[in-house]
Order: C-alpha cells, then structure tokens, then sequence
C-alpha cells in the first residue's frame, strides 16, 4: 500500500484539497527520484542537469545543437544554460564551434569523454530506474505516463 503523504511530511491537518495533495505528492515523488539520480551520479562528477544535457546531445547526434536548443530541451529549465555549457565543456564533455556564417551561432557537440561518461552511467541508470518503477508494471507505468502528460497540456 502506497504511503499516505500527510504521515511522511508529518502533517496532522488534511490538505486543502485534493488538488493540493496530489500537486504536494508529485513535487515529493519528484525529489525522491532526483535524489537517488542524483546518488547514482555523483561518482561521475556529474549533475542530474549535467546529464540531462549529455543526453541531449547524444540524442542530437554529430550536427550538435545550439544554446538556445538545448535549453529548450532541458526537462527542468535553468537561467544560465551559457555557464552549463562552459562547465561541461572545461571538463571535456562537450565541444563548442562557432559556425562559418553567424559568428553568434554556436554549435555545442558531445565528445567522446562526454559519450564514455554516459555509456558508464546507463547500467546503472537504468536499474535505478527499474527499481523506482519496475514494481508497477507496464500498465500502470503507461497510465501514470498519460496522467502526466495531461497534467502538463491542461
């Protein structure tokens, strides 16, 4: 049985809503799963945010993107993606070359260090991710996936 929010976050009143309770679970939940990510990265040297854009640029493939393209992509935005991008690229995860015809163009490309760093993390990726979830099953995971995604286009 599911834990009972109220008794985890030691609350005694009942929330105002069921609205409020399930926006209170979600943003729990959230920091639960960021933080055992955030566990399993940290022998890397690498951020959750960090990661989001190595896979982002692996999913780009060789053309790369730009600055404003990745931080389109982030799952959670950031104010600064320019200094992201500057420390991922001091650690040698990724390269950045200005493009011939636009000087302010500049493309930002995975490195081979940065791809090593991911094919390193995804076994262990992947089984927090299997713990996290497994237990639910394909069904529910689906179900759980489509109420999210209607949260999000209300």
């Amino acid at each position: 049985m599911a834990r009972d929010l109220r008794e985890e976050l030691k609350q005694t009143r009942p929330f105002k809503s069921l609205a409020q309770e399930a926006y209170l679970s979600l943003q729990r939940t959230a920091a639960v799963l960021e933080h055992e990510l955030e566990l399993s990265l940290k022998p890397s040297g690498i951020t959750a945010t960090q990661y989001n854009v190595l896979r982002i640029l692996r999913g780009a493939g060789p053309g790369g993107l730009c600055r404003g393209e990745i931080g389109e992509r982030l799952l959670r935005p950031v104010p600064d993606v320019t200094r992201l991008l500057d420390r991922l690229e001091a650690m040698g995860l990724v390269a950045r070359a200005r493009s011939g015809g636009d000087r302010r163009y500049v493309t930002t490309r995975i490195t081979e260090a940065g791809l090593g760093v991911l094919g390193k993390l995804e076994s262990e990726i992947d089984a927090a991710h299997a713990r996290q979830f497994g237990h639910l099953g394909d069904g529910r995971l689906k179900t759980l996936i489509g109420l999210l995604g209607q949260v999000r286009d209300r």
